[in-house]
């Protein structure tokens, strides 16, 4: 059984960092794709970035570009959320999820392809 924690949510003003970390166990993920969203109070699950655990690469949502890095740990099974120069508009909480139906590297803004997921953890951007 596939199980992400996530962690490192929490307060902070406008201009700050923080470092989110989702913890994955219950599989081999080499082959899959891992990627965060958020979701704002009364808002759509919105896609943040995503990671394809064995070559590295990555993509993220325009919304994000320059200020968010994703990256992941092997050796840990573990994946990063590094947010920086963060903004009131940033304020969610924010899931990890796998991408295990298929390999492809295809429609990763879409949450529906993706099926295991967090529990999430808050971010809150003070202004």
């Amino acid at each position: 059984q596939v199980q992400l924690v996530e962690s490192g949510g929490g307060l902070v003003q406008a201009g700050g960092s923080l470092r989110l970390s989702c913890a994955a166990s219950g599989r081999t993920f080499s082959s899959y794709t891992m990627g965060w969203f958020r979701q704002a109070p009364g808002k759509e699950r919105e896609f943040v970035a995503a990671v394809r655990w064995g070559t590295g690469s990555t993509y993220q949502a325009d919304s994000v570009k320059g200020r968010f890095t994703i990256s992941r740990d092997n050796a840990k099974t573990t994946v990063y959320l590094q947010m920086n120069s963060l903004k009131p508009e940033d304020t969610a909480v924010y899931y990890c999820a796998v991408k295990s139906l298929t390999t492809a590297w295809t429609n990763l803004r879409d949450p529906a392809e993706y099926d295991y997921w967090g529990q999430g953890t808050q971010v809150t951007v003070s202004s």
